[in-house]
């Protein structure tokens, strides 16, 4: 075989693929179980959110497959499109959206329910990738303003319902700057103004800064009771667990067992190892990512495979580190595993485009030798 032909487009990453239906079936798994009592004692069913879940990951399975056969230069031309759609969206859920415990966040499409704010996190790096892609330069100190600037309307527009989500955007952001920009020295003035922004943001509301008190000591907080239940879940796990479905804390003491806290109960039920297992699969789906960011074809399927993984990583993180208070709430569920229609549709359709760019890669030889 000739050079040329070494150097030719790969195909489609089965690993990451494997690992992505991987996450997605152990994601059902451990839902079933965690959501059984929820869903008998509400709804008289309890398979009724393994159902709906099941119906959203059959949706975004076929989803990731027609957007991995697609040409992902198709959404990066569409970005401004879908980010100025994503703020119409946000602004509608202010004004018409329906709210579920307290937070409005959903918008009602006849019987299904739509969450906005997910579909904003893939419109964000669609369009930083446009954006950063048609920059003449990405090295000053202005391109990063600029860059965060135009970031700002969807993350006002998102966090004034949903902080959590408004963290994951901006980390987005730096994540995507940080990968095309060469010099390091001025991000240190951006983490610094970062600092200063999150700061000022949580001193504006009340319930922010109870929440960073309910952190510190959550037994002299009635809303502590389920970072409480949840600690105990993963304690009473031990190494190997209670078994699949044998949790106790699912029974009403951990609240909402089936979506930010569903860490604990897979703690709980297939202990540390169980734990350190999925960690392990979401540690090597990040490298996947980051490999075929690496060696993709253009700039463009590097930033989108680099938006999408810092999207993970920070997700993924925030979610454990909740779970385990390590730091205060933030309601961030768990990518693949938490019950959420939206949000599992949307993250498969990114895994699509993930594997698009892949199916486009630059070989190891194509990398190394001009």
């Amino acid at each position: 075989m000739s050079q040329r032909k070494q150097a030719g487009f790969s195909k489609t990453d089965m690993t990451m693929l494997v690992l992505v239906v991987l996450l997605a079936v152990f994601g059902l798994t451990v839902l079933g179980s965690a959501s059984e009592y929820n869903g008998r004692v509400r709804f008289g069913d309890s398979a009724y959110y393994f159902k709906k879940q099941l119906f959203a990951t059959a949706l975004g399975l076929g989803a990731m497959y027609v957007v991995s056969i697609m040409d992902y230069h198709f959404f990066v031309r569409l970005a401004p499109a879908l980010y100025l759609l994503s703020m119409a969206l946000s602004t509608a859920v202010l004004l018409f959206g329906q709210e579920i415990n307290g937070s409005k966040r959903w918008l009602n499409l006849g019987p299904l329910s739509f969450q906005p704010s997910e579909f904003a996190k893939v419109a964000v790096i669609l369009f930083l990738t446009w954006q950063i892609e048609r920059a003449d330069n990405t090295e000053g100190f202005w391109f990063m303003c600029r860059i965060m600037f135009t970031l700002l309307p969807i993350v006002g527009l998102v966090g004034s319902n949903n902080l959590s989500t408004a963290i994951i955007i901006l980390g987005i952001g730096v994540i995507l700057i940080f990968v095309s920009n060469p010099r390091y020295m001025q991000f240190i003035g951006l983490a610094a103004a970062g600092v200063s922004f999150i700061a000022v943001f949580l001193a504006a509301e009340s319930y922010r800064l109870e929440r960073l008190a309910i952190w510190r000591n959550p037994e002299k907080y009635e809303k502590g009771f389920q970072t409480i239940q949840g600690l105990y879940a993963i304690g009473s796990g031990g190494i190997f667990g209670r078994g699949l479905g044998s949790s106790l804390q699912k029974l009403g003491f951990v609240p909402e067992a089936q979506n930010d806290m569903i860490f604990s109960v897979i703690c709980e039920e297939l202990g540390l190892g169980g734990a350190v297992l999925l960690m392990l699969v979401f540690g090597l789906l990040l490298w996947r990512l980051c490999v075929n960011a690496m060696h993709g074809a253009d700039l463009a399927g590097m930033l989108i495979c680099g938006g999408i993984m810092g999207h993970l990583a920070i997700q993924v993180i925030l979610n454990i580190a909740v779970v385990t208070n390590t730091i205060p709430n933030t309601g961030i569920t768990l990518p693949f595993i938490s019950y959420g229609g939206t949000s599992v549709v949307f993250l498969l359709g990114e895994m699509g485009l993930a594997l698009g760019v892949s199916s486009h890669r630059k070989g190891i030889y194509a990398y190394n030798r001009r």
